[in-house]
């Protein structure tokens, strides 16, 4: 059995219901081995990467393996592709599974296995990884949604944090009406909706339904020729883009934008001097085509916004 070095702190990825669980089950085995409730801090990618690590002992889960986080003392839980070979940290890897799954595998070791964790955990995998044969796909993806729709922090408060008030929580009911109806209405109506962004990169305009299942499916039927899609969303006081592709792409794009990710299915916070959607395709278009003529007032704009944003 792995021995886990004790943390100050335990990081996870807010952005998604994997990150909920892994995060939640890492609090939950440092209490099992330490007594302790050590606090858990929350970040989307662009944030994480900015933080400084100055913890002698962490854990960290749903981020990449980086060379930051190579230290002695440090866990790392995580199912994202990585070149970075540790000497330092202990890494718990796999890519076929979900950071829940990973993270709810040190729990069993040491005790703290139950039937309901068990389906909790087997519909967060389903979701994370898209498996779309699996028979409970639809419904992994409602518990999913709660995340997206509810947002990380509010469902944690409204379990208490603890887990397994999601089974069979009453909101599900809302996400299995939204799947039902909004998705097929938004499906057919972002497919007359997608604008090019550069040769590869098309903005698909969403107004309803689950943004990542329309997303899918618009790359899954063939409906549009780019061969990665972003859809771009403003909340509180920054504008995110969702990448998603079929054959790998979605990462390299994010990562030009300090995002993150999976391969096919990638993120990243646009830069503070973005402050709307608008700006956002302005921005997009910029960096993915330099070369390309742009109005000189918004090119003025945004190189104005992007300064005060640096000084700000």
């Amino acid at each position: 059995m792995l021995t886990l070095p004790k943390p100050q702190v335990i990081f996870t990825h807010e952005s998604d219901l994997d990150g909920l669980v892994a995060g939640l089950l890492l609090q939950r085995l440092a209490k099992q081995l330490y007594g302790e409730t050590v606090p858990l801090e929350a970040y989307h990618y662009n944030f994480w990467k900015q933080r400084e690590l100055r913890e002698r002992a962490a854990w960290v889960t749903d981020f990449t393996f980086e060379t930051r986080l190579d230290k002695m003392d440090w866990l790392v839980v995580d199912h994202h592709v990585t070149e970075i070979v540790p000497k330092h940290a202990h890494l718990h890897h796999d890519l076929n599974k979900s950071a829940g799954q990973l993270c709810y595998e040190l729990c069993q070791q040491n005790g703290l296995g139950s039937p309901a964790l068990d389906r909790l955990v087997h519909l967060n995998n389903v979701a994370d990884l898209f498996l779309e044969d699996d028979p409970d796909f639809a419904l992994a993806g409602d518990y999913a949604g709660l995340v997206k729709i509810y947002q990380f922090w509010n469902l944690h408060t409204l379990i208490e944090g603890e887990l397994e008030k999601l089974i069979d929580h009453p909101l599900l009911e809302v996400m299995a009406v939204k799947r039902r109806v909004e998705d097929p209405i938004g499906y057919e109506w972002s497919k007359k909706n997608i604008t090019e962004i550069s040769p590869t990169l098309g903005l698909v305009d969403t107004i309803i339904g689950n943004n990542n299942l329309v997303v899918h499916q618009l790359l899954e039927r063939g409906a549009t020729k780019y061969p990665v899609l972003v859809t771009l969303f403003k909340r509180a006081t920054a504008v995110f883009a969702s990448f998603r592709s079929r054959n790998g792409e979605a990462l390299k794009i994010a990562e030009k934008f300090q995002g993150g990710g999976h391969a096919n299915a990638a993120g990243a916070i646009l830069p503070k001097s973005v402050r709307n959607v608008p700006d956002g395709v302005d921005f997009l278009r910029l960096t993915l085509n330099p070369k390309r003529e742009m109005p000189l007032n918004n090119l003025e704009s945004l190189f104005a916004g992007i300064e005060a944003g640096k000084n700000g």
